[in-house]
């Protein structure tokens, strides 16, 4: 599991700044295979409840978005509706209706991105 955290500069909704805590999980790591075995994107599902726990004690000035993708795609639906709110307001403000297609394509390639530094590392090089 890795996880990025983050601050909005500018006040999200209610006057708050936005919080957010990014976790990208391994469905396949032998601690989520049971778990993954249930149904597509079970494992995206559990990590923002994990997320949400850890902010508990966490000031009430902040609005808190934890946000759980799986390494082979799926997002979890809490994500899912905070990006589409996301790509509207982006869209309001640039007048670009194509911004959350945009959004989301960003987000593909930085997971195909990822998913790449450890499978090059796991290729065994031999000196010569």
């Amino acid at each position: 599991m890795t996880s990025i955290s983050g601050l909005s500069l500018m006040p999200w909704q209610a006057g708050k700044p936005l919080t957010w805590d990014v976790t990208v999980v391994c469905p396949l790591a032998d601690s989520y295979v049971a778990t993954a075995t249930r149904e597509t994107g079970s494992v995206a599902q559990l990590a923002p409840d994990w997320k949400s726990s850890k902010y508990t004690d966490l000031d009430t000035r902040y609005s808190i978005q934890p946000v759980a993708v799986e390494t082979l795609g799926p997002i979890n639906d809490s994500v899912r509706e905070f990006l589409f709110n996301l790509c509207r307001k982006i869209s309001l403000q640039s007048g670009d209706d194509r911004e959350g297609s945009v959004l989301f394509q960003r987000i593909s390639v930085l997971i195909q991105r990822f998913n790449a530094i450890p499978l090059h590392d796991s290729f065994v090089q031999e000196e010569d």
